[in-house]
């Protein structure tokens, strides 16, 4: 069987923050492997680093000590657009608080990460409505955020995230500001992209949500992590 293709890689990586005379250990030597097909969940309390994690795995931050690899790409290497140009190829990013544009309508929400890939106007057109089908919002194309509810704009944020065709989908929190059935929902279409091929990062608080959906589960405590658990074993760090 061929050797699935590693994504994103952390080697003892670091997180310091200096805040006043005291360091903040955010994360504190994490190692992770992020293949393509995971499911991954990254799970902790409050206070855990999980939030931080989320961050670097991203690249949405540099650590403080420790590689981090995006594709092969050292990201400590790269210039601050050379990464937001990978992580825009990339990475999917669906946020709890949804952070769509409020003045833009459905379709030139899910439009703005190919705007920035330089993409062609009627190309991203044609991939925002075949994206927004995929969610069943064709017809909220022309609404505006505040027009939708919160499981409709959530669903703008999956289709948005998958804009760019992105190796991997990062969800932090996805299901945090809906309502269980709605949550259900958008947590059994993150299930069939990852059936598709798709590889997925869900950061959440919730154990429940982490064990039906993950297939490897990353648990922190302290900015360490704590364990690691898979589908029907578990390995102690």
């Amino acid at each position: 069987m061929k050797e699935k293709q590693k994504l994103i890689l952390l080697k003892n990586v670091f997180k310091h923050y200096q805040m006043g005379e005291n360091i903040i250990r955010a994360v504190d030597g994490v190692d992770m492997e992020v293949k393509q097909g995971d499911f991954i969940a990254i799970m902790g309390p409050s206070g855990s680093g999980k939030s931080t994690c989320m961050n670097l795995v991203g690249s949405l931050d540099v650590p403080t000590k420790g590689e981090i690899c995006l594709s092969g790409e050292d990201i400590s290497e790269l210039s601050e657009s050379e990464l937001a140009e990978l992580r825009g190829k990339k990475i999917g990013f669906i946020f709890q608080q949804f952070n769509l544009i409020p003045n833009l309508t459905v379709k030139e929400n899910v439009m703005l990460p190919m705007t920035f890939q330089g993409m062609d106007k009627n190309e991203r057109e044609e991939i925002a409505e075949e994206l927004l089908g995929k969610v069943g919002l064709e017809d909220r194309m022309d609404f505006y955020p505040n027009q939708l509810s919160g499981g409709q704009q959530q669903r703008v944020a999956i289709a948005r995230a998958l804009s760019n065709d992105p190796d991997v989908i990062l969800a932090d929190e996805p299901t945090g500001n809906l309502d269980t059935k709605t949550g259900d929902k958008v947590m059994t279409f993150l299930d069939k992209l990852n059936k598709e091929g798709k590889t997925i990062i869900m950061v959440t608080h919730d154990p429940d949500l982490a064990k039906q959906h993950a297939k490897i589960v990353y648990w922190l405590k302290d900015g360490k992590v704590e364990k690691v658990t898979k589908k029907s074993n578990v390995t102690s760090k």
